[in-house]
């Protein structure tokens, strides 16, 4: 055994592990991680592609043109845009700047695994606050505050769960912290919603000096693989951060795509307008089984199975991925009975509903005609999918 040992805050952490292989050789259907379904914009490839000879060259330190892409799309302030190594980067970063030994962050029952971990790799105590079923409970987290909270994780949407809460909840939950407090707002699954009820953010960052906006290019956009994401920031939030983040944490290649994809409308639109339809007929059809989902404003869905041995979720995934069909455990959130399962492409979406019924011993149920599916059948194809 070595003698080299790491620091005893992080000894014991779970190491996060997305399922990424399946038991087989062949073709996999990946619904595991949350990827967009329809891959990257065209537009997006042709981008990164047309650079490729400048890539002996260091990336614009400002990510020039990409800010402003970003701040031109949403109609925000591009001053206060932070970019980063995918989101991870910058609620790693946030925890390193904010976050003393022994400081409380509190996150939810049924938040990213990413907060609490950040949170004690920088040396915090991660603080556990209840959700009220599967939805995020403000008044648990405001309950959980004490002398020592220094930070407030809020994935709204939520992952893994898929469930939201409103614009006047968080509100209320701001209003209930205290000013030393930062509130940071993870909003990667923001782009799915379309309720008039949710907020991302953004109009609080700019009207309060401790609220912080993150999003995301790997959900919607598509490029999870660039790892790709940016934050809105209170300005002095955003000059600490620029501080101490590495000054190329993001590369060329990830910029000049993410320019053409965010300009991209009618690719966003289409993305938008898929995973809604299918999400539609995959719980149709998931109630067709006799299987319960949880609300969802995402592009995912937990999926609740029986307790018995044999049709459990642990059997349910097992026999899955032996069929190279790779979906999220959801043991590890606490959530043994369930699997989270990503929308795919709509012929990914009628082999895994054909395959989970015949785990259950029944028929095929993903013939079933449901009005707008086939329009979008051509739509479900990604660039390169095997």
């Amino acid at each position: 055994m070595s003698a080299v040992k790491p620091r005893p805050a992080i000894a014991d952490l779970v190491r996060y592990r997305p399922n990424l292989s399946a038991p087989k050789a062949g073709r996999i259907i990946r619904l595991s991680v949350n990827e967009g379904a329809l891959g990257p914009s065209p537009a997006a490839v042709k981008a990164m592609e047309g650079m490729a000879a400048g890539l002996h060259r260091y990336p614009d330190i400002a990510s020039s043109g990409l800010i402003e892409a970003i701040a031109e799309r949403h109609g925000l302030d591009p001053a206060r845009i932070v970019v980063g190594c995918g989101s991870d980067e910058l609620i790693a970063t946030l925890c390193q700047a904010y976050v003393d030994p022994g400081d409380e962050v509190i996150h939810t029952q049924y938040g990213f695994l990413l907060f609490p971990m950040a949170t004690r790799v920088a040396g915090g105590v991660p603080v556990s606050a209840p959700d009220d079923g599967y939805t995020v409970s403000v008044d648990a987290i405001l309950e959980r505050v004490t002398a020592k909270t220094r930070m407030v994780f809020l994935a709204n949407p939520n992952n893994p769960t898929g469930s939201y809460i409103p614009e006047s909840e968080v509100v209320r939950l701001h209003a209930g912290l205290p000013d030393r407090v930062l509130l940071v707002l993870d909003s990667a699954y923001a782009e799915y919603v379309q309720t008039n009820d949710y907020t991302d953010g953004s109009q609080l960052v700019e009207a309060h000096d401790n609220v912080v906006m993150l999003r995301t290019f790997s959900k919607l956009y598509g490029m999870a693989g660039l790892r790709l994401g940016w934050g809105y920031f209170p300005p002095e939030v955003a000059d600490v951060i620029h501080s101490i983040k590495p000054p190329f944490g993001v590369n060329a290649s990830a910029v000049a795509a993410g320019i053409a994809a965010v300009k991209d409308i009618a690719f966003q639109e289409r993305s938008r307008e898929h995973n809604r339809v299918w999400s539609e007929w995959t719980r149709a059809r998931f109630e067709e089984l006799g299987l319960e989902t949880l609300p969802s404003v995402t592009n995912f869905m937990m999926v609740r199975f029986p307790v018995e041995d044999g049709r459990n979720a642990d059997a349910a995934h097992a026999y899955l991925a032996e069929r190279g069909i790779l979906v999220r455990e959801m043991r590890a959130y606490g959530a043994p009975r369930y699997l989270r399962i990503s929308i795919g492409t709509g012929e990914e979406m009628r082999i895994l509903l054909d395959t989970i019924a015949a785990f259950l011993g029944k028929e095929p149920v993903s013939g079933a005609p449901v009005e707008g599916i086939e329009a979008l059948e051509g739509a479900g194809t990604r660039v390169g999918a095997a």
